[in-house]
């Protein structure tokens, strides 16, 4: 009997990123743990069946895609690729709050790559794992805003309200005023019962009375069922201009 000790030639690490629209952002850093140079033939995601996947590792350039790390393929002993890949809920679950947000399995790796001596070999990793954000039983997410609003006009925005409990709830909208932002209409508002699983889109006015970056504050949801309050601060970021500035 002979034994032969192999070595790992990659290292393979990875992150998540959850998105509030329920995308996920996945960064893998592959390491050529060998002494000599790799070919990097392949590195794909394979995604579970609840996702459909983007790489973000190209750029476009005159109208053609290239490689964000240029002309050369090879990875050199003990460098580090870092490869960005985005994964979006297909139509079928993405309506439905309560399935996406347990999901935890998000596909796998499979990684081509050739040595020097041209000898080819294959790594594919076993199904990654997210950790599944915590929503709570209300969750509030912007679908729409705009980049930048005049100083002390109003402006539009639209949230998606939903329901990520196991029971149906009796929402009231209340708006609360900070120091710079300041909402436009009634507060107190009845948005009716809201079933589990089930969202509903909003439409609020707002504007703000100073300039510069200001967060969108102040927004408070309250279950009539259980006398709970569920408060939302910081939502999103809106630049603020004279309209002087915007107009020049």
């Amino acid at each position: 009997f002979h034994f032969f000790q192999v070595l790992k030639p990659l290292d393979v690490k990875t992150k998540f990123y959850n998105a509030e629209t329920d995308e996920v952002f996945l960064e893998a850093q592959i390491q050529n743990i060998t002494t000599s140079p790799m070919f990097m033939e392949k590195v794909s995601l394979e995604p579970s069946m609840m996702y459909n996947v983007a790489e973000l590792n190209t750029v476009d350039m005159a109208g053609e895609s290239e490689s964000t790390f240029g002309s050369r393929t090879y990875l050199q002993p003990m460098d580090t690729r870092q490869y960005l890949y985005c994964l979006k809920p297909k139509q079928e679950f993405a309506e439905k709050a309560g399935v996406i947000k347990g999901v935890t399995v998000i596909g796998k790796l499979d990684i081509v790559w050739k040595t020097n001596l041209g000898e080819r070999g294959r790594l594919q990793t076993s199904q990654l794992q997210r950790m599944a954000p915590g929503y709570g039983d209300v969750r509030l997410s912007l679908e729409t805003i705009p980049d930048t609003v005049n100083l002390e006009e109003p402006f539009d925005i639209t949230c998606k309200i939903t329901n990520c409990s196991e029971r149906t709830m009796d929402l009231v909208l209340e708006m609360c005023n900070t120091n710079s932002i300041h909402w436009c209409g009634v507060s107190g508002r009845q948005l009716g019962k809201l079933h589990p699983s089930s969202s509903l889109h909003l439409a609020l006015t707002l504007l703000s009375s100073v300039q510069g970056l200001q967060s969108v504050s102040g927004l408070r949801l309250t279950d009539t069922f259980l006398k709970r309050t569920y408060e939302y601060d910081d939502i999103a970021q809106v630049c603020v201009v004279s309209s002087e500035v915007k107009q020049s």
